[in-house]
């Protein structure tokens, strides 16, 4: 890799995303096996069951970095929440109501958003932030961090993220922060 290298930034529907799942698998398996999260293979394999299903749901969005030469680099990816979400569940402290209403427009679910190191410190992360964001029809975005995760933290905070509490978001999980974009002003 070279600093001049060229870097594409491509949104994918459900159907495109689940047709470059390798790629996707790819980069979240290299930076999730990083601290602070340490994931191993049987994780990966857990998440991408996940994925190959959330690839289906109407709202889906994804977004993939690649290099010129087609080398993945980056990935996000998420969809609106449904009324029935279990999200808001898994905080320690719950939310007000009003809060944690959702009706299948309110609110993106931002899953996942990763970008191998070596192309770290070049905005991508943030151009495929707005690439999945971009046009959505929601009031706000809602993700989880690991709090040890410095750098996702930093960036989710300088584009306007707000922490609005934490979560245990899957059994046996650390804790992480519930963050907040409100996309409407």
């Amino acid at each position: 890799m070279t600093q001049q290298e060229a870097i594409t930034v491509e949104r994918l529907d459900g159907l495109a995303a689940a047709q470059a799942e390798g790629a996707f698998r790819l980069v979240y398996a290299e930076v999730f096996a990083e601290p602070p999260y340490g994931e191993t293979e049987d994780n990966v394999t857990a998440t991408f069951r996940r994925f190959r299903s959330q690839t289906r749901k109407r709202a889906f969005r994804g977004a993939l970095a690649r290099t010129d030469d087609g080398e993945p680099v980056g990935i996000a990816y998420g969809y609106l929440l449904g009324p029935n979400t279990g999200w808001w569940d898994q905080l320690v402290t719950p939310v007000p109501d009003d809060m944690r209403r959702e009706d299948g427009h309110r609110t993106f679910g931002l899953m996942e958003l990763a970008l191998r190191t070596p192309w770290r410190g070049r905005g991508i992360a943030r151009q495929l932030h707005y690439a999945v964001l971009n046009d959505v029809e929601a009031e706000r975005v809602l993700l989880n961090v690991h709090p040890d995760s410095t750098a996702a933290q930093a960036a989710y905070r300088s584009w306007g993220y707000r922490k609005v509490g934490e979560a245990r978001p899957w059994n046996g999980a650390e804790l992480h922060d519930v963050m907040v974009l409100d996309l409407l002003k």
